[in-house]
């Protein structure tokens, strides 16, 4: 998953990735010899595995910052995020 970032390349913006997810296959599984017994089988094979990272938090918080950042330097607060800011709608700079 990636977001857009203004700022970023000499304010020319940039997308930056903030979270992914791939799939190993069982490449990890035989590094620590992870194996299963599937059902009717006498043979263990390998698992597979996934590797994923959840958020990288403080870019996500520069992007919402970067996109709804207005002139005069204050921010508006997303709709979806008003709620885990006490209702609070902007973001004003200090005087």
């Amino acid at each position: 998953m990636e977001v857009w970032l203004p700022g970023q390349q000499e304010g020319e913006g940039q997308y930056r990735e903030i979270s992914s997810c791939s799939s190993c296959g069982a490449f990890q599984a035989r590094r620590m010899r992870a194996r299963y017994k599937p059902k009717n089988s006498k043979i263990n094979e390998f698992v597979h595995t996934l590797n994923g990272s959840g958020l990288a938090v403080g870019r996500a918080l520069i992007a919402v910052l970067e996109n709804h950042q207005q002139e005069n330097g204050s921010i508006l607060i997303p709709e979806a995020l008003q709620k885990y800011m006490n209702g609070q709608k902007i973001i004003n700079p200090p005087e």
